[in-house]
């Protein structure tokens, strides 16, 4: 049961509020078969909801999984999914009973409900990539931040091997009034320093995998990221599209809150 629904039982009589209490707290934890104990109200909680990590797992348990977080929430989302998950969920969820979105560029698939709505933020994140090696980590970062509600503006392949095409870009990612910029970079990573030493808003540096031979595997790019000198820069961890994702959401959501309140 869901939070809101206890909540209004509450309001109506039906359970007193010890009962509330008693249900909510069970209603934070959902587990599934023994494999797993979902964090199933991390997103009423800490504003992002928990989303499935498919490595390392077989497409039997994501199944089960996703089929547990749908059934609570109205919405699953699975990071680093394989094409043979791909497959497995197609054929599991119907279109008929819910909308299947996804995108194997970022390895991310989403299962809704057919009555889920994604609630609008009313704000833009922007994601800048060095090359086009990037993108799948980039568009990891997309993929959430829509899901969150957020809009996104996109530029890619404008890493500092031809510096002149990141001007524009940052020009046009001001005027749309973004509220922080994603920059992802691989091989040297110094791009979001460049970046950072531009702009008035967070950006958030996603290192990749991309990069070879001494300091490769994105080594040599998170070690330039944080050895930066450039304020407002802040770091994430190789390839984590999702972790730079929510981080920008977080600000974002945070904008909004209070420009609601106003």
């Amino acid at each position: 049961m869901r939070v809101r629904e206890i909540l209004e039982r509450l309001l109506k009589g039906e359970i007193d509020l010890d009962s509330a209490e008693r249900m909510i707290r069970a209603a934070q934890v959902l587990e599934v078969g023994e494999i797993a104990r979902i964090d199933i109200n991390r997103e009423v909680r800490a504003g992002i909801p928990e989303i499935i990590l498919a490595e390392g797992k077989s497409p039997d348990d994501v199944i089960m999984l996703a089929r547990a977080v749908v059934e609570k929430r109205g919405r699953v989302i699975i990071s680093r999914a394989s094409r043979e998950l791909f497959d497995a969920i197609r054929g599991e969820f119907p279109p008929s009973e819910f909308v299947l979105s996804s995108n194997e560029r970022a390895r991310v698939v989403v299962v809704k409900s057919k009555d889920f709505r994604v609630q609008k933020l009313g704000r833009k994140i922007g994601i800048i990539t060095a090359g086009t090696s990037d993108i799948p980590v980039a568009e990891e970062a997309r993929v959430l931040l829509e899901e969150l509600g957020c809009d996104t503006v996109t530029a890619y392949d404008v890493g500092i091997a031809g510096v002149h095409r990141v001007f524009p870009v940052l020009k046009r990612m001001l005027e749309e009034d973004v509220d922080a910029i994603i920059v992802v970079a691989g091989m040297e990573g110094a791009l979001p320093s460049l970046v950072a030493s531009l702009v008035d808003v967070p950006v958030i540096g996603v290192p990749t995998s991309s990069g070879y031979g001494y300091g490769g595997k994105g080594k040599a790019a998170l070690m330039a990221m944080l050895q930066t000198c450039v304020p407002g820069l802040v770091v994430v961890n190789i390839d984590n599209g999702i972790g730079a994702a929510a981080f920008a959401y977080l600000i974002s959501k945070r904008i909004a809150d209070v420009l609601r309140r106003r």
